[in-house]
């Protein structure tokens, strides 16, 4: 994206077929005068396209198209196939999608389409040949957006399940395989021919499960790579091929999802108002929108570690998300301070849902730039100041390397393995009757609680996926991991093969400090639990073993006992307790309580040139940031001791620079001296600042100055 702007892409999806009145020069002058750089068209429109069956209307997005290119505005034209028409969903009744077997979803919203039947692939791969070549040599058109937020669904169609069985059979050869392999003599579900196969509505064979959703994102990944594919017969070498991901669905694997396409983009939705404030209390599960100034980094960090690169933002907030019943718009400030995280881990395109908000339709109440009267009004102002500070930016904010002292690794197999055989229950309940009742975001809740301690003890993240570390094409060497990243925390690794865990041990043996958490190195490749000392292949080199484990209903203190770790009183083990046994291992910090207490809370030891330390617990935020000050004490030393509710996000500069963003979240001003010569990116002609004044829900965007300059 770098070679094609001077700038971070900034704009909007923007839908003229939508707007109740004629009004293309008014909204294109606007976007302009805002300094809007791209906007996005095109991708959920399918009828307007294709009215009827063979029957196509190309030219009706020209105007915009041309419109766009004369103020300087690049657009990324969408396919438009996740909103099927209702004539090919009338003639093929058989493309619905079925969410069990023979029950299909009716039509009537978006993304009820199977979209491996080959009668919807027909229809598909026709209307975007028809608009790929109508557009593709449109001078505004820099890139091409598959589709929209694939991956919402399951599908149980006949044809499906068919292929399942035949790509089992031929990874297993065999029924007597696939039995040993799923431990399918439990319950008498032993196979005598592959038509023996039970359809998944009924299954609680957790094997068959994690197979089932593994091979339902492979689905998802064929069909984006296939709509890319097609966009890459007529697009020119310039133009970028993508998709958007909300990385909260069903079969999403974003790992593989991305390697078909040129640049990952995705659409991170959150909370506004009180929900940014730091320092923030609230421990609401996570969802497809997050809450919490933490969770926009940690979007930022998983968009990123997709291809492990700079990415784009193809929706975010303009307004209240969510409908008529959850309007909580940004506070002043808010957008810019979203907007400025994510640039500060990667971004390199903000671009807001979108333009102006709908009269009709199911999203009327999804607010856009422009409110329902259409006049510029406070988020129109607030998001022109972005837009200025992003063309004053320039090239300084592009090609970024978002700094990262702790490496945590994120598992798909892993978060499918735990969505069955799930850690917790939807309400913490101390019974689950019902496959219904289990929480299938078991292992986000895992993951996110170890990434919201570093936020609070102020350590940057890198996620990097399991099959990174270890892939048939390649990987990463330990040594090499080790050196970049010091710190690597895996939690939550219920699915893992004897390679991945092996490699584990050996970057600890390498020089690195492995952290284990719950979960991890408890199942094989299955999901099934291995025979070995848990945490399997782990347990010798980390000094510590166990049997049992329990769910905690309560939270539980948890109090050091060594003067290597400091742990506040507020610290808390939460949900779980591995009933860890140390064999040779320093016991770090236990629980107070009656029968916990015989157990280490946290445990370490030397491995090699490293350390393995193995966490007995799902840590609450005050034990988790303490832990992470502990595993890189020296985090804050740079900038020395912030007020709470600042804080910096740093990253080098794609000439080698070192660029630092400064938030503050929350409505006092605060104070801060910069601990390094540096200049404000955002004010034209800045010189060496002495001091930063930052007023409520501020954020500063700082370069750093080379000595003499």
């Amino acid at each position: 994206m770098a070679s094609r702007s001077d700038h971070v892409l900034f704009g909007a999806a923007y839908y003229h077929e939508y707007q109740p009145t004629p009004r293309l020069d008014t909204d294109l002058d606007l976007m302009a005068a805002a300094d809007f750089s791209v906007i996005r068209v095109g991708e959920s429109v399918w009828t307007t396209w294709e009215p009827e069956d063979g029957v196509f209307d190309l030219d009706w997005l020209a105007p915009v198209l041309d419109g766009a290119h004369a103020r300087g505005i690049d657009v990324i034209l969408g396919t438009p196939t996740y909103a099927a028409p209702p004539w090919l969903a009338r003639k093929y009744p058989e493309i619905a999608g079925e969410s069990s077997t023979g029950v299909r979803v009716p039509w009537g919203g978006r993304q009820e389409i199977d979209y491996t039947h080959p009668a919807f692939l027909f229809h598909a791969e026709r209307v975007i040949r028809k608009i790929v070549a109508r557009y593709a040599d449109h001078p505004a058109v820099i890139g091409f957006q598959v589709d929209n937020e694939p991956g919402i669904m399951l599908f149980h169609n006949h044809a499906v399940f068919q292929r399942f069985v035949d790509e089992l059979r031929t990874r297993y050869g065999t029924p007597e395989r696939l039995n040993e392999a799923w431990g399918l003599v439990y319950w008498s579900h032993k196979l005598s021919t592959w038509a023996d196969l039970w359809t998944p509505d009924g299954n609680y064979q957790p094997q068959y499960d994690l197979a089932w959703r593994t091979f339902q994102a492979k689905l998802t990944t064929e069909f984006i790579a296939w709509q890319a594919g097609i966009v890459r017969e007529y697009a020119r070498e310039d133009q970028f091929v993508t998709t958007c991901i909300a990385y909260d669905r069903a079969t999403v694997d974003d790992s593989n999802l991305t390697r078909a396409l040129d640049v990952t983009a995705g659409n991170p939705y959150y909370a506004m108002q009180d929900a940014l404030a730091v320092p923030y209390t609230e421990s609401k599960p996570q969802g497809w929108t997050t809450a919490g100034a933490w969770t926009l980094f940690q979007s930022g960090d998983r968009m990123f570690s997709s291809k492990q690169a700079p990415y784009l933002i193809t929706e975010t907030n303009a307004g209240a998300i969510g409908g008529p019943s959850i309007n909580f718009p940004a506070y002043d400030g808010q957008w810019r301070q979203a907007a400025w995280a994510f640039i500060a881990r990667g971004a390199e395109m903000i671009e807001y849902w979108h333009w102006h908000t709908n009269h009709f339709g199911t999203e009327t109440y999804w607010i856009g730039i422009l409110p329902h009267d259409q006049q510029p009004g406070r988020v129109y102002r607030q998001l022109a100041q972005l837009g200025s500070e992003l063309k004053a930016a320039g090239s300084a904010v592009l090609g970024l390397k978002p700094d990262a002292r702790v490496g945590m690794v994120y598992s798909s197999r892993s978060k499918w393995g735990l969505a069955f055989q799930s850690t917790f229950t939807k309400a913490d309940s101390t019974f689950v009757s019902s496959l219904n009742e289990m929480d299938e975001r078991s292992y986000q809740r895992i993951f996110e609680a170890y990434y919201r301690g570093a936020f609070e003890a102020g350590v940057p993240v890198r996620i990097i996926h399991d099959d990174q570390l270890v892939s048939p094409t390649g990987g990463l060497d330990p040594a090499a991991a080790a050196a970049e990243l010091p710190v690597l925390v895996v939690a939550g690794l219920l699915v893992a093969d004897d390679e991945l865990l092996d490699w584990l041990r050996n970057y600890a043996a390498a020089g690195g400090h492995l952290v284990l958490g719950i979960r991890t190195a408890y199942g094989d490749e299955e999901g099934r639990a291995r025979i070995e000392v848990k945490p399997a292949l782990l347990a010798d080199a980390g000094g510590v073993r166990y049997q049992e484990f329990s769910n905690l209903n309560d939270p539980v203190t948890v109090r050091a006992v060594s003067d290597e770790l400091k742990i506040g009183p507020d610290s808390h083990a939460s949900r779980w307790v591995d009933c860890l046994i140390s064999e040779g291992a320093e016991v770090l910090a236990e629980y107070d309580h009656p029968h916990f207490g015989q157990f280490p809370a946290i445990t370490t030891t030397g491995h090699g040139r490293g350390r393995i330390t193995t966490v007995g617990t799902v840590p609450d935020q005050a034990m988790a940031s303490d832990l992470l000050r502990w595993l890189v004490p020296d985090a804050r030393t740079e900038w020395g001791e912030l007020p709470a509710s600042v804080t910096v996000s740093s990253a080098t500069t794609s000439e080698g620079g070192r660029l630092h963003v400064v938030h503050n979240w929350s409505w006092t001003p605060q104070a801060v001296t910069p601990p390094m010569r540096v200049r404000d990116v955002l004010a034209e002609g800045s010189e060496a600042l002495d001091s930063l004044q930052l007023g409520p829900w501020d954020v500063r965007v700082l370069l750093e100055l080379a000595d003499g300059a």
